[in-house]
C-alpha cells in the first residue's frame, strides 16, 4: 500500500508494506522520481519522518525519536500538552505583534532584550491572561525606567538544591536558561548544570570546606566584572543561598557596584535529607522548634557564640551545617550545657543523590563513627528525637532503605 500526499507544499511518498524486497522495490522507484519517502517502521529507507508536534501556534514544539518509538514520542508529546498552557498560545502571538514595535520603541539592544525578558516572565506567571496593548505598554515602561541601568548586566544567586536536580524549582530553571555566565560552587550537582543554556559559561568558583576554594574576595570581584559587562550572571551554589551561603557579602559587593541583584531560593540541605529519609524536623510529639546552625565559624573552627542551652534542648531538632572538623568539640561543649548524649542523631552525606550515605547512632558517639565513617561530602548532621525512628531502624547493614523514598542510605551501627 502507498500514499502520494503533501507536506509543506512538496510531493512525498509514504509506504506502508511489511515485505522488505517490496519496500525496497517503492523506494527505488520513488527516489528515481526525485521524490522523497517515508516506508512506515522502516527507519533506515525513510528520508522524512514525522514527528509529534505540541501545537500553541505561532509557538510549535516537535518530538522525535527519529523513527525509534513513534509511541514513545506520543507519550511525551502528551506530557507536554498537560503541561504547557493554552494560553501560551495568546502570548507568541503578541511577540509576533509586537516585534517590530519593539525595534522602533527606541530600546537599546540590552533594552529590548530586557523588554522580551519582562515578557517572558510576565507570561509564563499569567499564561491564562489575554495579552493587551496596556500590557505592551507597561513593559516598555518599565525598561524604560530602568535608565542606564539596563546596559549593566545582573547577578541572580540561586539556589540549586542539596543535588537531586528534579527539586530545582522553575524559577531557578528559568534563570539557568537564561544565564550568559554560571558560577558554580564545587558542592553544586553536576546533573544541576544540565538545565542551564547550552551557550552559557560556566565557570567553577570552588567553595569546599577546609580545602582548596577561591577566596570569597575574588568570586565577588568576578561576579561583579562579569555582570558590568552586561552579562547576566548566575551565581549557582547549593541548598539555599540565604543559609549559611554567605550570600550576604555578595549582595553587599553587587550594591556597592549597582548591579541588580535577584535571588532564588532552594531547598536546603536539611529538607532535602529529611524528605529522602521518611523524617518529619518538626514531628508535634517531639519536637516543638527547628534550628539551623553551622558548624565552623569564618576561622574554620567551631564558632563559639552558639546558643548551647538551645542545643540541649530535648524538644528541638537542630540541623549542623558543615560539621565534619568540629562535631566532636560541638557535642561536648553542648553536653556541657545539658545535651543528653544518648540523643538519636544523624549524619547524611550527599543529601538526596543517588550517593546517599548515612551514619546513625546517639549524639555522643556520632563524632566516632562519622570519622571512622569518611564520607564524601557534603555533610549535614540531625539531632534530636525526630532521628529517633532512622536509629531504630539501624541494623549495620550497608545500602538499608531508611525512608519512604526507597532511596539506599549505608549504615554504620
Amino acid at each position: 500500500m502507498k500514499y502520494l500526499c503533501l507536506v509543506y507544499g512538496e510531493e512525498k511518498e509514504i509506504g506502508a508494506m511489511t515485505d522488505d524486497a517490496e519496500a525496497e522495490r517503492f523506494v527505488a522507484a520513488a527516489r528515481s522520481a526525485g521524490i522523497p519517502v517515508n516506508v512506515i517502521d522502516k527507519p533506515r529507507l525513510c528520508d522524512f519522518i514525522f514527528g509529534a508536534i505540541v501545537n500553541r501556534s505561532p509557538l510549535v514544539i516537535g518530538i522525535s525519536t527519529d523513527g525509534a518509538a513513534p509511541v514513545f514520542a506520543q507519550a511525551i508529546r502528551a506530557k507536554l500538552e498537560a503541561m504547557l498552557p493554552k494560553g501560551f498560545a495568546n502570548w507568541a502571538v503578541a511577540a509576533s505583534r509586537w516585534r517590530a514595535a519593539v525595534k522602533t520603541s527606541g530600546l537599546s539592544f540590552s533594552g529590548r532584550r530586557k523588554f522580551w525578558q519582562v515578557f517572558t516572565a510576565h507570561a509564563v506567571g499569567n499564561p491564562g491572561n489575554d495579552p493587551t496593548q496596556t500590557d505592551f505598554e507597561r513593559f516598555i515602561a518599565e525598561v524604560k525606567e530602568l535608565g542606564t541601568g539596563v546596559e549593566n548586566g545582573s547577578v541572580t544567586l540561586v539556589g540549586a538544591g542539596p543535588g537531586d536536580p528534579e527539586l530545582l524549582t522553575l524559577r531557578a530553571v528559568r534563570a539557568l536558561q537564561s544565564a550568559d555566565v554560571i558560577l558554580f560552587d564545587d558542592l553544586v550537582s553536576r546533573d544541576v548544570l544540565d538545565f542551564a543554556r547550552r551557550e552559557a559559561k560556566k565557570l567553577l568558583v570552588g567553595k569546599t570546606g577546609f580545602g582548596p576554594s577561591c577566596k570569597q574576595d575574588d568570586i565577588n570581584e568576578l561576579m561583579v566584572n562579569l555582570a558590568g559587562q552586561g552579562k547576566r550572571v548566575v551565581r549557582l551554589k547549593g541548598g539555599d543561598p540565604l543559609i549559611f551561603g554567605r550570600a550576604a557579602e555578595e549582595i553587599d559587593a553587587c550594591n556597592a557596584a549597582n548591579i541588580a541583584v535577584e535571588i532564588v531560593p532552594g531547598i536546603t540541605a536539611a529538607q532535602g535529607a529529611a524528605a529522602s529519609l521518611g523524617l518529619t524536623l518538626t514531628d508535634r510529639h517531639r519536637a516543638r522548634r527547628l534550628q539551623y546552625v553551622t558548624g565552623h565559624a569564618k576561622s574554620g573552627k567551631l564558632p563559639d557564640d552558639l546558643d548551647w542551652q538551645s542545643l540541649a534542648d530535648p524538644a528541638t531538632t537542630t540541623a549542623v551545617y558543615m560539621p565534619t572538623k568540629t562535631l566532636a568539640a560541638l557535642v561536648e561543649k553542648a553536653a556541657s550545657q545539658g545535651l543528653d548524649l544518648r540523643t538519636p542523631a544523624l549524619a547524611i552525606a550527599r543529601a538526596t543523590r543517588p550517593d546517599q550515605s548515612v551514619v546513625a547512632g546517639p549524639i555522643g558517639e556520632l563524632p566516632k563513627r562519622l570519622a571512622e565513617a569518611v564520607l564524601p561530602g557534603p555533610v549535614l548532621v540531625l539531632i534530636g528525637q525526630v532521628c529517633g525512628e532512622a536509629n531504630a531502624k539501624t541494623d549495620g547493614i550497608a545500602g538499608r532503605d531508611l525512608g519512604r523514598s526507597g532511596r539506599k542510605a549505608a549504615i554504620n551501627e
